[in-house]
């Protein structure tokens, strides 16, 4: 079925293209969704005539879409969940949970704006898709733990935690690192000690 668009579409066009599409696809999803017309001698003359119009409406809704976004990129959720030691989720994460901790945030999205193939089923850091609009996609960070401790530490290494008991374990090096500094301050501190004692012995 040949059909306009009314806004551009990745996988199909700029609006204003004609393009052939499956039936059912055009049937259930572009024409009742608004984003395309059947392309009729008739409907591509009433998109000519409201052209400029739509092109208009559209650089402000993506105007509006850039602004948000400049905050949004970037932003983690933290998502607590139930998972065996083998990080898989009792259960999973879907787009709708990751849009409503971005709206817990602040951010002005709605649930469809979350583009996630398929649901999350394991801990982690998961990289996701924001469409803000046609032309306007950024990428947000879903953290996927079983405590906020936990979310902690994985923000740190990078990666899941495999055993929720081995968050203190897996701590990031700086941990270790100040444990060391304290160690070997507490031991150049009793040199000083005996070296003054030394001193005063020999006095």
């Amino acid at each position: 079925m040949d059909v306009v668009l009314l806004e551009r579409i990745d996988t199909l066009g700029a609006m204003g293209a004609v393009v052939s599409v499956k039936p059912g696809y055009a049937r259930n999803y572009l024409i009742p969704q608004g984003k395309a017309l059947r392309a009729s001698k008739h409907n591509v003359v009433r998109f000519e005539a409201e052209r400029a119009e739509r092109e208009a409406q559209n650089a402000d809704a993506r105007t509006a879409a850039q602004k948000i976004a400049e905050g949004l990129a970037g932003t983690h959720v933290v998502l607590i969940r139930q998972a065996s030691d083998n990080l898989q989720l009792y259960g999973s994460v879907k787009a709708r949970d990751i849009a409503d901790g971005l709206i817990a945030k602040g951010f002005e999205v709605d649930r469809s704006n979350v583009v996630l193939d398929k649901p999350i089923k394991t801990l982690g850091l998961h990289e996701v898709k924001a469409a803000l609009h046609p032309e306007v996609v950024v990428t947000v960070v879903a953290n996927v733990a079983r405590t906020t401790d936990e979310a902690e530490v994985q923000e740190q290494l990078g990666r899941a935690v495999r055993r929720a008991d081995a968050v203190v374990e897996e701590a990031a090096p700086e941990v270790e690192d100040l444990v060391d500094a304290e160690a070997a301050a507490e031991i150049e501190a009793e040199a000083e000690f005996n070296e003054r004692n030394e001193e005063d012995d020999d006095a």
